[in-house]
């Protein structure tokens, strides 16, 4: 089929470069989908204004995971007692940490450009923007025209809910990255995600962390045992919590501290520290990109731009992927739609299928989950039975000295499929791919059981997690 593209205006200056797919955002969609699209024969173009690997390796996923081993690191030498070693004298130099946390990003984005270079991928440096069906703008020098469009232009840190009159002192998820130097106290305003990660990471570090969450709980997607876990780990952590609390403004207190004024229960507060982390959460980042040129349609229930299960448009040549849809804000989800844009744009029929995504936060200890949650099934009203083990009876995790948290597994009662899981506790973020591969394949507890599982390791709870399905686990008295 001919490629029929409607004529921009060319300004004198401009070069043009055409191929089969152009895709505007080299995040973990954009740069999956570019490498997906090459490897099945296509002639791909990546536009990105940044470094490649957008948000998540940049200044999200892969730098706080770099921060939260380093805290680790920490924590675990000075309670090196408990494992019979004496150890005097220990500092964190944060310019050390970050720059080993640099190193670590750079390097990973390094080796994606190796990779993009290698399928002979056009990555084209600058800012683009549609200008019709078929033309990406970029910085206003070149030319991009394709047969497909893929838009993975991620997502940005949401404004603040309240005035801030004093922001010296101000944090957000990005500049938290790069700070040198720890607060002796710190505020972090958001119990989700982002806010639970950093405020585990300045705890182990040593600094004393508050939490002001506006819901009736920390990290609310969790079901209520593993969200009683977490919040007592905070506890033991010396994290202060409040919730159902309202931040209304953020006030220049004294040389080198600023005041958090909140209201809880009717009554206002004031606390003053030395920074004050904003995690709200993220919106998609699709301004100034073009969409008005196109009329590309907006999700009508939620911001973002709409698609269906194939992650089309409403123009069937141009896809959406990511953050940028705001179906599910993750890295992995990203990839896997880029996968599926990718391999309708060359002829495949694939749909999007989202009822086996795992998703994990980093706190200390980690919480993976995965399928329907002990909540979802009771308001769906699915017959359920449900299997716990602790990690408190699991010979690996008691080596670690990492004996707190459990392994939940959630089986259908009429078929005995496993359907969902909840982990939290040492390694959560690795265990929760047996529980995913055996949702996504139909498994039951049955075919868990008889799988052999190594020993000593911390897999053996999800053994043990889905015999006390069954009726009982093994090494835990009944």
């Amino acid at each position: 089929m001919d490629l029929i593209i409607e004529k921009s205006p060319i300004k004198p200056t401009q070069q043009t470069l055409e191929g089969d797919i152009a895709i505007l955002g080299g995040g973990p969609g954009g740069y999956v989908a570019a490498l997906q699209g090459a490897k099945m024969g296509a002639t791909v173009i990546l536009i990105e204004e940044d470094k490649v690997g957008g948000t998540c390796l940049n200044r999200g996923c892969i730098p706080t995971k770099a921060l939260v081993r380093s805290a680790e690191i920490y924590h675990n030498i000075t309670n090196a007692e408990q494992y019979g070693l004496a150890v005097d004298q220990v500092s964190v130099n944060m310019e050390k940490v970050i720059e080993r946390k640099n190193n670590i990003v750079d390097q990973l984005v390094q080796g994606i450009e190796f990779l993009l270079k290698k399928q002979k991928i056009i990555i084209q440096k600058g800012k683009g923007k549609l200008i019709d069906e078929h033309t990406i703008e970029v910085d206003n020098h070149t030319l991009i025209k394709a047969k497909n469009i893929i838009i993975a232009t991620g997502s940005k840190i949401a404004p603040p809910p309240f005035p801030i009159v004093h922001n010296n002192h101000i944090l957000t998820s990005d500049t938290a990255l790069d700070l040198t130097e720890l607060p002796k106290h710190i505020v972090i305003v958001g119990g989700g995600i982002i806010g639970m990660e950093f405020a585990f990471i300045y705890a182990r570090f040593g600094v004393k962390v508050t939490v002001i969450e506006y819901m009736k709980d920390i990290l609310s997607m969790l079901d209520t045992d593993v969200l009683r876990e977490i919040s007592r780990a905070a506890k033991r952590q010396g994290i202060k919590i409040y919730t159902k609390s309202k931040v209304l403004e953020i006030q220049k207190g004294q040389e080198k501290n600023c005041i958090v004024r909140f209201e809880q229960k009717g009554k206002e507060k004031e606390i003053a520290s030395d920074k004050v982390l904003i995690a709200v959460g993220r919106i998609p980042s699709y301004e100034n990109i073009g969409l008005e040129n196109i009329n590309i349609k907006l999700n009508p229930h939620h911001p973002g731009i709409d698609v269906n299960s194939h992650m089309q448009t409403n123009i069937p040549h141009i896809y959406a992927i990511g953050d940028v849809t705001n179906i599910i804000q993750l890295a992995h989800v990203a990839s896997y739609q880029g996968i599926v844009a990718i391999k309708n744009i060359l002829g495949e029929n694939k749909k999007a299928n989202y009822t086996t995504v795992p998703s994990v936060i980093f706190t200390s200890p980690e919480i993976a989950v995965v399928g329907i949650s002990e909540q979802e099934a009771k308001e769906k009203k699915i017959d359920i039975l449900i299997g716990k083990f602790p990690f408190s009876a699991n010979g690996k995790a008691l080596t670690y000295g990492e004996t707190r948290g459990f392994v939940k597994i959630i089986k259908e009662k009429a078929t005995g499929k496993i359907i969902g899981s909840s982990i939290i506790g040492p390694h959560a973020s690795d265990l929760i791919a047996e529980v995913t591969l055996a949702i996504q394949n139909g498994l039951t507890a049955e075919d868990i059981i008889e799988t052999i599982h190594a020993h000593p390791t911390t897999a053996e709870a999800i053994h043990e997690g889905v015999l006390s399905s069954e009726g009982g686990a093994l090494h835990l008295a009944n």
